[in-house]
């Protein structure tokens, strides 16, 4: 019995309909797919038609953190209560078949769908721009200058409550036809991973001041969790 047996959807907004045997409605999955992707995409209807637009994020508890610009169009419009689509992505490998149709890829996605809220409350938003900057570069918080008053209230920060949500998870190999399997074509899985490279520094950056060690072993430290 698969997990999306196991456990009905929050809402039919949320169903997975397409190869339901790959989805699950299990939250703690839905969280680390979301703790994981550097990135996610944010789908909204404007003045009739659909947007979608990446933008970083991330967790907190059970509520999904973006922000942006005061004069944001995405932001106004999410922090307005429209109804909105969160998707986020990580790629594990890539699926390699004997047949065209048969070449693919290894995921694990998320859907978060729902109504935003702006976060007005100082207090709330300084540590959720703490909580971003902690998911993207563990450590090197305290590193930087603190953040202002001024610099808090340009900054629209809004939560999507992690509620209606599903994930759809694709593992193992290609399905290649029997007929194909004897074919002389090399199969199998190219596994996929971040990697970052050595650190580049900008102009300003004294000479030989060192790469602090958040940098250097970053592959390391960062899980996404919060």
């Amino acid at each position: 019995m698969t997990k999306s047996q196991k456990t009905a959807p929050a809402s039919d907004r949320v169903r997975i309909r397409r190869r339901p045997a790959r989805g699950t409605y299990d939250l703690d999955l839905v969280r680390s797919i979301l703790d994981e992707a550097m990135l996610c995409h944010v789908a909204f209807v404007d003045g009739g038609d659909p947007v979608v637009l990446p933008t970083l994020h991330v967790r907190v508890g059970d509520q999904l953190l973006i922000h942006g610009a005061r004069k944001n169009r995405m932001m106004n419009k999410v922090a307005e209560g429209a109804p909105v689509c969160v998707e986020a992505t990580v790629i594990d490998s890539v699926v390699m078949g004997r047949s065209v149709l048969q070449n693919s890829v290894n995921y694990r996605s998320a859907v978060v769908m729902g109504e935003g809220r702006a976060v007005e409350d100082l207090d709330e938003v300084l540590p959720g721009m703490h909580a971003l900057i902690d998911k993207i570069t563990p450590g090197r918080l305290p590193f930087l200058r603190p953040l202002t008053d001024a610099e808090l209230r340009s900054v629209l920060l809004v939560s999507v409550p992690i509620v209606e949500a599903s994930a759809k998870v694709r593992t193992g190999d290609a399905g290649d036809a029997p007929a194909d399997r004897s074919l002389p074509v090399w199969a199998g899985r190219l596994p996929l991973r971040i990697a970052a490279g050595a650190p580049v520094p900008d102009e300003y950056v004294p000479a030989g001041m060192p790469v602090p060690d958040h940098l250097t072993g970053w592959g390391e430290t960062r899980s996404g969790a919060y």
